[in-house]
């Protein structure tokens, strides 16, 4: 059967889902999910979306910087990035290199 994959004992496999989570490098933990919704990590069904959160992040900065509430500097520079994710059955979700986080924030 095409699409199906099989556990060895035969039972299907819990359906998979790709998303995309925004991501900020931090000095001493590396790459870490950065936007939550109260206690769950936010996965975006499309890297559009993600791209276009992080879009609405440095327009209130910018809109800071006018109000006079932020520097120029802090107001043009992003540290977040969108890194594409497959979220696990289990509350689970890897990224590319393997690294697996929970959705729920820790």
């Amino acid at each position: 059967m095409l699409g199906t994959t099989y556990r060895l004992e035969n039972e299907l496999e819990p359906p998979q889902r790709t998303g995309f989570c925004i991501f900020i490098h931090t000095v001493f933990q590396g790459p870490l999910p950065s936007v939550s919704d109260d206690d769950t990590h936010v996965v975006f069904a499309s890297e559009r979306e993600a791209q276009l959160e992080i879009a609405e992040f440095m327009m209130t900065r910018l809109r800071e910087f006018i109000d006079g509430e932020r520097d120029f500097d802090d107001a043009t520079t992003t540290e977040e990035y969108v890194v594409r994710v497959t979220v696990h059955p289990d509350g689970t979700f890897t990224d590319d290199f393997g690294r697996r986080f929970n959705l729920r924030v820790e």
